[in-house]
């Protein structure tokens, strides 16, 4: 869908959040990340967007008519007229800030020269249809372990790994899955190019993507053979689809259904982890991950 008036496909959402990105040779990464500032800086747009030769990986929150504006300015640059654009509802404090960088990758893998896949894609419907009808099918969730702990698809096999740069040295835990139709996923996508790429190019021979990413996907199916909430990288934390959930996220202390996220307050951690509400009012010991107290670390010794 090409169209740039988001604001009419979003209503009543008054402050949408997009998400979108291309792998697409950028050869000034820096001068074209210097516009991108200016352009979202003169909207009053805020959000996050990572800039390298390889392409563009962005999530931009403000006013529906800031954000129509700068769709249609980002299209209509050429090399950007079908960027797929994802949209959910947000508010003023989705980002705190605009953040433009320019990586040496729009997504950090790790694993040298790799050319990002996109012949084994499948469409929403398509991915669906495989993982009900095909009894060899596996789920494959290649994002990060916290996010799926929120939600994940139902009976996929999740990553242990706390980064997407982990993900190279993590697929030999995966061999079991060779033989099997792996049929990969993440957020919107971008990972899945790269990790379908390193997958293949460790003799997983039968792997597609979910083309979209759970975005996509839930768009068009909303909550069919998905549990729980969906990870964003943002204030709001996590997103739903609310009929019918089945809800998943589990506070890593108590057990207690919870989709709410904290960091552990020790700053050499810092991870990220589920922890209900109840249970840090019940223990303020609990702002530390399970880890950090295993370790014998205390609220009063925690640097933070």
């Amino acid at each position: 869908m090409h169209a740039t008036n988001l604001s009419a496909r979003l209503a009543p959402a008054e402050y949408p959040v997009i998400l979108f990105y291309k792998y697409i040779t950028i050869a000034d990464a820096e001068t074209f990340a210097a516009d991108q500032r200016e352009l979202c800086a003169g909207l009053g747009l805020k959000g996050r967007i990572l800039i390298a030769t390889e392409g563009i990986n962005g999530t931009l929150a403000g006013p529906a008519e800031a954000v129509d504006r700068y769709v249609a300015t980002l299209r209509a640059d050429a090399r950007f007229a079908d960027v797929e654009i994802k949209v959910s509802a947000g508010d003023a404090g989705t980002f705190p800030k605009l953040v433009i960088k320019v990586r040496p990758e729009i997504v950090t893998l790790n694993a040298g020269a790799i050319t990002p896949d996109k012949d084994n894609q499948l469409s929403p419907s398509e991915w669906k249809r495989m993982m009900e009808e095909n009894p060899d099918a596996v789920p494959l969730d290649i994002r990060n372990r916290f996010e799926s702990e929120a939600g994940k698809f139902e009976n996929a096999v999740v990553c242990d790994i706390e980064h997407f740069r982990e993900l190279p040295q993590y697929v030999d835990r995966l061999q079991g899955l060779k033989d099997k139709t792996v049929l990969m996923y993440c957020t919107g996508g971008i990972r899945c190019e790269k990790a379908s790429a390193l997958f293949r190019s460790k003799g997983f021979t039968k792997v597609f993507q979910l083309h979209g990413g759970i975005a996509a996907y839930q768009e068009e199916f909303g909550n069919e053979h998905w549990q729980g909430e969906c990870f964003v990288f943002d204030q709001r934390m996590t997103v739903r689809v609310e009929e019918g959930l089945v809800p998943i996220g589990r506070c890593m202390h108590t057990g207690r259904t919870t989709s709410r996220f904290v960091n552990c307050l020790h700053d050499p951690c810092h991870k990220l982890f589920l922890l209900s509400a109840e249970a840090e009012a019940e223990n303020r010991e609990y702002r530390l991950c399970p880890e950090c107290l295993a370790a014998g670390i205390t609220f009063a010794t925690a640097e933070y």
